[in-house]
């Protein structure tokens, strides 16, 4: 039972650090595609 909850304890850990990460990394892959420069929108 105590290792159990050390490893609920850890994934919480892991997960909080991870989105932190995830945060401050940058753009996310739809701010990265999207891009209005590169669009021939009228000749």
């Amino acid at each position: 039972m105590k290792a159990f909850l050390i490893s609920l304890v850890a994934l919480i850990i892991i997960t909080v650090g991870a989105n932190q990460i995830l945060m401050r990394v940058g753009p996310s892959s739809a701010e990265a595609t999207v891009s209005n420069d590169n669009v021939r929108l009228s000749d």
